[in-house]
């Protein structure tokens, strides 16, 4: 069984394979999402660049978009084939080229469509199938959109529910605007709680930090983190002592870089860019000092041709010693 407390939401672009590695180094317990990848990316694309993984991530959830439950089986059970520990359907993402290919939040119009997906893909494979959702798109009554979906897919065999707090408005705003601009409702996600007790609830949307997590565990089963865990990373070294009552892997941030090196060393002798994982890396000294002349220095010579570990860690070396949380306060 999956420890569902703590989790760091699929985000496109940025939960990619060297951002979970890096979350890992600062985290053992928390559930990590990969991006969403559509059903024809792995049935057809290039399954070992885009489903590829270090064992070091797990615990390690795979999220498709799709609305074909033929296809959906199929992608489930190669993502199971390689290894992940969950398989998740994204109801949730409300980007016109998702619409277009019908799926993501548009799918909160039809739950017999999503439970007929999820029934599919909980024959295909033995690991947990779950929904990440919103509480309801456009002018669907949430009280009555949210609860018909998540029975639906309940008892279509969903193990979990991650629900977004927040309405999905596909007519008017973009998608950066519908990650703001609709208010946040997480008492209606712990009303849904309370009406399915022996569901697992994950609440997500607008948590900025662990404690505020711990604070939503008193209603719902879980908590996920989306922009607050990738913009300040830091705050994931706080999870396994705060959620978990344990250990962290690193006391420092600095110490879960270099913790990174061999990584990175392996990275770059297979032909990865600098870059591509140091990208990951801008919030890591958020509001401590120096951590402006650490995110100049990777932006000007990590992308450079050859560039190596000795640009990290010349990096580092311009950070001052308080950790982000002690200069935050």
């Amino acid at each position: 069984m999956l420890d569902r407390r703590f989790s760091v939401a699929p985000m496109m672009d940025w939960t990619d394979r060297h951002c979970r590695v890096f979350h890992r180094h600062l985290t053992r317990r928390a559930l990590l999402y990969t991006e969403m990848l559509t059903t024809g990316a792995v049935i057809h694309g290039d399954r070992a660049r885009l489903l590829g993984f270090d064992a070091r991530e797990h615990p390690l959830a795979l999220q498709l978009g799709g609305s074909e439950p033929a296809e959906l089986a199929e992608a489930a059970r190669i993502g199971e084939g390689f290894g992940y520990d969950e398989i998740n359907l994204n109801v949730g993402c409300p980007s016109d080229r998702v619409r277009d290919g019908r799926f993501g939040a548009c799918l909160m119009a039809e739950p017999e469509l999503v439970a007929d997906c999820v029934a599919a893909m909980k024959r295909a494979v033995r690991i947990p199938v779950t929904v990440k959702c919103r509480i309801g798109i456009d002018d669907q009554d949430p009280e009555l959109a949210l609860d018909r979906l998540a029975r639906a897919v309940v008892a279509a065999g969903s193990d979990a529910l991650i629900v977004h707090a927040r309405k999905a408005w596909l007519d008017g705003l973009s998608p950066k605007e519908n990650r703001d601009i609709p208010p946040l409702d997480h008492d209606r996600v712990y009303r849904l709680k309370r009406a399915m007790p022996n569901v697992p609830v994950i609440i997500n949307g607008g948590i900025l930090g662990i404690e505020e997590a711990r604070a939503h565990l008193v209603h719902v089963d879980g908590a996920m983190l989306g922009r607050a865990a990738y913009q300040e990373p830091w705050r994931l070294l706080a999870v396994d002592p705060d959620i978990f009552g344990e250990v962290a892997p690193q006391a420092t941030m600095q110490q879960a870089l270099e913790a990174m090196t061999p990584y990175i060393a392996d990275q770059l002798a297979r032909g990865t860019r600098l870059h591509a994982i140091t990208r990951h890396f801008v919030g890591a000294f958020h509001a401590v000092p120096g951590a402006r002349a650490f995110r100049r220095h990777l932006a000007e010579h990590g992308v450079r041709t050859g560039a190596g570990l000795d640009v990290l860690r010349e990096a580092i070396a311009r950070v001052g010693s308080r950790a982000p949380a002690e200069a935050a306060a």
